[in-house]
């Protein structure tokens, strides 16, 4: 199939999307555009004109009261009673709304970062659901971990409380110097006018010393998880190993880092120079409206008013210290965040593609594969057919690209050239949910839920309890969930670890059966199964998959000698392929593989072969 032919058919961007993506355009210009999206995303706009509102109004009524102390003051010297009991219950009343507006503030700007956290998340998890299988291969688990929990809570700082309480700053800083102008000489705006242009050039300069630090201590955040993840998935093998010295080392080693690149932010603080700066303004500032006091130009009271002004100043200034680290810090969050959902996927969704049920019929055709990201061929020109209801064997040396040959089979990867067809249709033709519902795949190593045996059986496809036991019969499986404390309800632990090697796949093995799959694909799937046992589960596989095309990856022999066809494989290429009989007469390498695997004498080997 032609190549832009391919590329009409898909017009998604995942093998899975969650629903409307409403961020994917502002994700592609970058992290400002990405927050901003998502801070006045839906009904959002609505909590952001409140916070504003009530921002502004909080701010205004401060400064109003610092204004009024200074007015009771005066009034107080003239011992003016009427006037003060007025200005002294001003004060109350002010001193009672401001902190209702700051609660109703913060109660906003929190439900506020609780949304933006909530749709980030959801949109950081269905991205990763739908990236492909060769995006999670050359991921560490860890890190992405980092970047679903930690990255996206920084985004809800960045909310509450580190942009409201700038905006809370900025409104503090502007709105006394209005007050200023309008209620007292216009020479005292000297002050604070000289405090805010050093303010925002220290700023400036803080930012940028703040910003590649920050980097680091996500970067190495992430580090630390990845190093945990990875050593706590694998603890069987470090304690095998005798390597905990080994783990610990390299786990310490990215703590001390994470831990030089805080001390270094910690540096940084020290040096902030606007505190500094502002206890040399409000001595500048007192001095010079007690000269103007001298001078008959104001009053006590105006003296007093307008240092209160100026010392609302302090809340822009210290607040400022760790804000904007909180800022950088969840600016690097996002880069991370988008450095992970913004990577092509090399599998699309194809919602309008073919949905319907297929009958088994796989073609491959000159099918040649290579790993994203790499140029050395698995599969080279490799071509056969298979029709509905036969049982395919794959045989091979280690590395001669059996797995990677059955895993091209439910797209999740595509391949380099050639094509697979099902049904004579190709697979990047059909809605990736549909052709995958059709096909199960049942590997060496099992991967199983921490859920319920029950809820593994039935992962993905509906059963009942009736169903689920008659699938459980036919794997083999039955009596020992029977025996378990809570048999079909009773809990397995993390990748199914209170289970044995054999009883896990046999757990995945009923949940094939159940799915009642057109295609299956079994990968050394018997491996940790007895010999007892696997008869029993064969013969249960015969009756089950009969008219459905199964393909087999094993070295057993009683399972490839009853084969419709065995593929041989060898560095990647289609080396022989028939029957068994016809392949111990004319390949010379499926009968090493058998003397090899089987210490069989060659001359044994063929005795009955016609």
């Amino acid at each position: 199939m032609p190549k832009h032919a391919i590329a009409d058919i898909q017009t998604q961007t995942s093998e899975f999307s969650a629903g409307k993506d409403y961020f994917q355009k502002a994700r592609k210009k970058g992290v400002l555009r990405w927050i901003l999206a998502h801070i006045f995303h839906g009904t959002n706009k609505i909590f952001i004109f409140f916070v504003f509102f009530t921002t502004v109004i909080a701010s205004i009524l401060a400064s109003s009261i610092s204004v009024t102390i200074g007015n009771a003051v005066q009034q107080f010297l003239a011992a003016n009673i009427g006037s003060l009991i007025f200005y002294t219950i001003t004060i109350l009343i002010l001193g009672l709304i401001t902190p209702i507006l700051r609660l109703l503030n913060y109660s906003l700007r929190e439900l506020l970062a609780q949304r933006l956290e909530r749709d980030t998340r959801q949109e950081f998890y269905g991205i990763l659901l739908g990236k492909s299988q060769s995006f999670h291969d050359k991921q560490q688990i860890g890190d992405l971990m980092a970047r679903a929990t930690d990255d996206v809570r920084m985004l809800n700082f960045l909310i509450s409380p580190a942009v409201s309480l700038i905006l809370e700053s900025f409104t503090t800083l502007i709105i006394p110097i209005i007050f200023i102008i309008l209620f007292y000489p216009i020479q005292l705006i000297f002050e604070p006018i000289i405090f805010t242009i050093l303010f925002l050039i220290s700023l400036r300069r803080y930012n940028r010393k703040l910003s590649p630090i920050t980097g680091n201590l996500r970067m190495n955040f992430g580090m630390i998880n990845a190093s945990l993840n990875e050593a706590l998935s694998g603890i069987e093998v470090v304690k095998g190993s005798t390597q905990e010295a080994y783990e610990l080392d390299k786990y310490m080693n990215f703590a001390k880092q994470y831990r030089d690149a805080y001390v270094e932010q910690g540096k940084v603080q020290a040096k902030y120079m606007p505190v500094l700066f502002l206890g040399l303004i409000i001595t500048l500032g007192l001095t010079h409206s007690l000269l103007l006091f001298n001078l008959g130009l104001m009053t006590i009271g105006q003296v007093i008013s307008y240092i209160g002004l100026l010392d609302l100043l302090y809340f822009s200034t210290f607040i400022s210290i760790f804000v904007f680290a909180i800022i950088k810090l969840a600016e690097s969050s996002a880069e991370r965040l988008l450095e992970s959902m913004n990577q092509e996927t090399e599998i699309e969704e194809n919602p309008n593609g073919i949905q319907k049920d297929i009958s088994g019929t796989i073609k491959f055709e000159n099918v040649s594969f290579s790993y994203p990201g790499t140029k050395n061929l698995v599969l080279k020109n490799v071509s056969f057919e298979v029709y509905p209801g036969q049982t395919v064997a794959i045989v091979g040396t280690t590395g001669s690209g059996k797995t990677t040959l059955t895993k091209l089979i439910s797209r999740l990867y595509d391949v380099s050239e050639g094509r697979i067809l099902i049904d004579n249709q190709d697979i990047r033709n059909f809605a990736l949910k549909s052709l995958r519902a059709q096909i199960s795949y049942i590997e060496q190593d099992v991967f199983l839920f921490s859920f319920s045996v029950f809820e593994n059986i039935t992962f993905g496809r509906l059963g009942t309890k009736e169903k689920v036991i008659e699938a459980a019969k036919q794997a083999q499986a039955h009596e020992f969930i029977s025996e378990l404390p809570k048999a079909y309800e009773s809990k397995i632990g993390e990748r199914g670890v209170l289970l044995s090697g054999g009883e896990r796949q046999r757990i995945a093995i009923a949940r094939a059966f159940l799915a009642d799959p057109k295609i299956l694909i079994l990968d050394d799937s018997t491996s940790a199964i007895d010999s007892n046992t696997e008869d029993k589960i064969q013969y249960a596989i015969k009756n089950v998959l009969r008219n459905r095309t199964t393909f087999l990856i094993t070295h057993r022999l009683s399972q490839i000698r009853w084969a419709d066809l065995i593929i041989v494989l060898k560095d990647g290429k289609v080396e022989a392929k028939g029957d068994h009989q016809k392949l111990l007469r004319t390949s010379e390498e499926y009968r090493k593989i058998f003397v090899k695997k089987f210490d069989l004498d060659e001359q044994e080997l063929m005795r009955g072969v016609v």
